[in-house]
């Protein structure tokens, strides 16, 4: 879509819908013609009464202000969280000050560098495999699927092995991310019974963790202690559905933007192959142009924010994505640029609530993209993608024509 086919499909100003599929398939355009319109803060009755600002100063503020604005829903939809603040259903992420920065610190030294580095090499392996899988490949003939033969593999391995889980259950977790992060517009009652069967999967397996302890994320949740009491079993349960679904789809969806931009920017590809050492400036500047999530807050109370009447219970959008792509905050904003030097993005999030799980969506996103362009030197879009819906945008279906195989990375 152009910017004025984005203007005539809809009035986004006033008629704002997430799961509309054509929002996440023109997102930038979308910020774009808000921006340009005069509109920094477009409106919906939709999803009983919704906000989202679309510049980087007032994402910014309301990621910020824990005063008028509460974590304990960050998924928009027709409901509300049945679990009240300042804990909500999974925390930290849906918790409010003082105990989100209690309930972060218990989760913070799992996810230190010093635990995540170490999973580079099965990392590697497994994009590795996963290229392996996709048998011979005919140059400039053979077509593959980067989404879904590839880049949805990849974290919900990962995370499912550092939480305990079974990975022979990814399709299951994957109907989970459809559920809670896809399923938006559904009744309320619709949407609690098709999220129910998670609850009732993560009970079990918590069951399960608290009869045959083992070493994982689920058992040092077990096992760690707030002022001398063990974790609830609702506390648990909701950090390790926080992990499940914010560590497949996110990734996921990073991953695939990043190898759509380079299937559609053939120059980029192959300046990426040549010059290796751009990797890291690459990887930041893919973040910074393809940030796939965007989280939500609640109004507290009757709140007049820069002249928009919120109400009590009212959903604030916060598209980091949007943040990433104002010109008043980043120089040729809507430009890819491979070495950009000047790279603070909010990719990861504003606030207290940054994305704990970074240096583990940096590692996947890294190794993903190198290995596959090691396999494949040069490849091209190749038919209609189908992008997710929702708060995290990603490819879904992403076919690619394979123009070239290095013979020297065949092979795991």
């Amino acid at each position: 879509m152009t910017i004025d086919d984005v203007r005539q499909h809809r009035d986004w100003a006033n008629d704002l819908d997430h799961a509309d599929p054509e929002y996440n398939r023109n997102a930038p355009e979308v910020w774009e013609h808000l921006r340009e319109s005069g509109c920094p803060v477009a409106h919906s009755d939709l999803y009983g009464g919704m906000w989202a600002p679309v510049t980087h100063e007032l994402v910014k503020e309301v990621a910020y202000d824990t005063d008028h604005f509460s974590s304990q829903g960050v998924i928009v939809s027709n409901a509300r969280p049945i679990i009240e603040a300042p804990v909500g259903p999974a925390p930290p992420i849906t918790s409010d000050p003082p105990f989100h920065q209690i309930a972060r610190r218990l989760l913070l030294p799992p996810f230190a560098p010093k635990q995540i580095d170490p999973w580079e090499k099965e990392i590697r392996t497994l994009c590795r495999g996963l290229l392996d899988e996709m048998g011979e490949i005919d140059e400039g003939t053979t077509i593959i699927d980067a989404a879904v033969q590839y880049a949805q593999h990849i974290p919900v391995n990962v995370i499912a092995r550092m939480i305990g889980l079974p990975t022979t259950d990814d399709e299951l977790f994957r109907g989970f991310v459809h559920a809670v992060l896809e399923a938006v517009d559904l009744p309320a009652e619709e949407r609690i019974a098709a999220i129910e069967p998670l609850a009732e999967y993560l009970d079990a397996k918590v069951a399960e963790h608290q009869a045959n302890p083992r070493d994982n994320l689920l058992d040092y949740l077990l096992n760690v202690e707030i002022e001398g009491n063990k974790l609830s079993s609702e506390h648990v349960r909701g950090s390790v559905l926080l992990l499940l679904i914010a560590g497949i789809d996110t990734t996921w969806s990073a991953i695939g933007s990043s190898l759509w931009h380079l299937g559609t920017h053939a120059d980029d590809l192959a300046r990426l192959v040549a010059e290796p050492d751009l990797m890291p400036f690459a990887i930041e500047e893919f973040l910074r142009a393809y940030a796939p999530v965007t989280m939500a807050r609640l109004v507290k109370e009757d709140y007049d924010f820069h002249g928009c009447p919120m109400k009590a219970n009212d959903w604030v959008l916060l598209p980091f994505p949007a943040a990433n792509r104002d010109p008043e905050e980043f120089e040729d904003a809507n430009e890819v640029i491979l070495d950009r030097k000047e790279n603070r993005h909010s990719a990861f999030g504003l606030g207290i609530h940054r994305c704990l799980g970074s240096n583990l969506a940096r590692l996947e996103l890294r190794v993903a993209v190198e290995e596959f362009i090691a396999r494949f030197p040069s490849f091209e879009l190749a038919g209609d993608m189908t992008w997710s819906v929702g708060q995290v945008r990603g490819p879904r279906v992403m076919p690619f024509r394979v123009l070239k195989v290095n013979p020297a990375h065949t092979g795991s």
